[in-house]
C-alpha cells in the first residue's frame, strides 16, 4: 500500500512539473522598442514608432548620466 501512495505521488509530481515546464509563448510579441527622433528611418511595432530591432546595440538600452548625483534642492525633488 505504501508503493501505490509512492506512485501516486509521484505522478502528481510529474504532471505539475511538466505543466510549469510548458507554459511558455509560442508567438512572441517583441518585447522592446527603441525610441527614435526620426520618425522615417523607423519601424512601426505595436502602435509605437521603434528603431529597426535589426539595428538595435546594446548602447541603445545604456544611459551615462544615471552615476552622478543631481541636485534635489527644487519643488520637485529631483534634477
Amino acid at each position: 500500500m505504501a508503493a501505490a501512495g509512492f506512485l501516486v505521488t509521484l505522478a502528481i509530481f510529474l504532471v505539475s512539473s511538466s505543466s510549469i515546464s510548458n507554459a511558455f509563448d509560442n508567438d512572441p510579441l517583441q518585447d522592446f522598442c527603441v525610441a527614435v527622433p526620426d520618425a522615417s528611418a523607423a519601424v512601426f511595432v505595436n502602435g509605437k514608432i521603434c528603431k529597426n530591432p535589426k539595428l538595435v546595440t546594446t548602447d541603445d538600452f545604456v544611459a551615462s548620466g544615471f552615476n552622478t548625483p543631481a541636485s534635489t534642492n527644487n519643488s520637485l525633488g529631483f534634477g
